[in-house]
């Protein structure tokens, strides 16, 4: 038992208790101990075992060995993961600074004059043409609404308008 211990000895202490539960019911706790502030809760997770003596003797050092193991591996997980961390916060500072460096060194850029302009020459200006004044008999240029199905076709010659004004 303490063999398959002496992995997490190693980084921590551990506090095994044994208590008798029942008449022939014995129960194992198996708890390792924070030794720095900085140490993650999860490295402290406890064992407990409940079990008969023989129960115990048979399956406590298979049970112990899987406790250890999971726990050196959560350990070693969150060692490299912060390690990763740290890595990833260097790069990002170091690239900050990189930027930061470029930034106000950089001089503006030249920008060259555009080509000169032909000049046009000023045209005289037409004369305006003077607006006829309305008239009643005047008709209204054709609106081109095809979807329109209501318009009326102005170019034709109505043919009523005719007959009334014959009669007149």
């Amino acid at each position: 038992m303490f063999k398959e211990l002496a992995p997490v000895l190693r980084d921590r202490a551990v506090l095994l208790t044994v208590a008798l539960v029942d008449a022939d019911q014995i129960r194992v706790n198996i708890v390792p101990k924070k030794l720095k502030d900085g140490d993650n809760d999860a490295l402290t997770t406890p064992l407990s075992v409940t079990g008969t003596a023989e129960d115990l003797d048979a399956e406590l050092s298979s049970t112990i060995v899987g406790f250890v193991g999971s726990h050196l591996q959560m350990k070693n997980t969150l060692e490299k993961a912060k390690a990763e961390m740290d890595a990833a916060s260097k790069a990002a500072l170091a690239e900050a600074r990189a930027k930061a460096k470029t930034t106000p060194n950089r001089a503006p850029a030249k920008v060259d004059a555009p080509p000169a302009a032909v000049v046009a020459q000023p045209t005289e200006p037409s004369k305006p043409v003077p607006a006829k004044p309305a008239s009643l008999f005047d008709v209204p240029a054709p609106v081109d609404d095809e979807d329109d199905s209501t318009s009326e076709d102005y170019t034709s010659e109505p043919e009523e308008s005719e007959e009334l004004n014959e009669a007149a």
